[in-house]
């Protein structure tokens, strides 16, 4: 099983690039987490936020590996503790599917978008930025890997 972060935006700050390479390297063994940068659509004065969205969008749909089990982050999505989110983590593996995980752009995804996702999932209340966003969700993802493999990494 491997995985894939589809995440609207480029070239991200170097701390968070360096930390998400980081936990990518981690994951590696466990499950294989590949990085896919989708260009944000064209946002400003006179712009159209909702145009913006749809072409965000479409380009994230179209970066889905084929019969992925999709994962939308979004702030309406269920929260997990890491003991929880280990437990999805096995039973996504027990499924023998690729993973692909969303993470939209400023307004959040397009309802094409979480139409398509057969889960929404809410790293809490707190409002983070879409770049950190993939940092956090690299840790987690290495920290259920830790949990089920019995590594000393989680100390709860």
């Amino acid at each position: 099983m491997k995985a894939r972060l589809i995440a609207v935006g480029e070239r991200a700050p170097s701390w968070v690039a360096q930390g998400f390479t980081e936990y990518q390297k981690r994951l590696s063994h466990w499950l294989p987490l590949e990085l896919v940068e989708v260009e944000p659509g064209v946002r400003g004065k006179g712009r159209d936020t909702a145009r913006a969205m749809s072409d965000e969008g479409a380009r994230v749909l179209a970066a889905l590996p084929k019969n992925a089990h999709v994962i939308a982050l979004d702030g309406r999505g269920k929260m997990h503790s890491s003991e929880q989110l280990a437990q999805r983590l096995e039973h996504w593996r027990s499924q023998g599917r690729d993973l692909a995980f969303l993470i939209g752009g400023p307004e959040g995804h397009a309802q094409d978008v979480i139409t398509r996702a057969a889960e929404l999932w809410s790293l809490g209340p707190l409002t983070l930025p879409h770049m950190l966003v993939r940092l956090v969700l690299a840790e987690q993802l290495y920290r259920a890997a830790a949990l089920l493999a019995n590594h000393p990494y989680h100390r709860a």
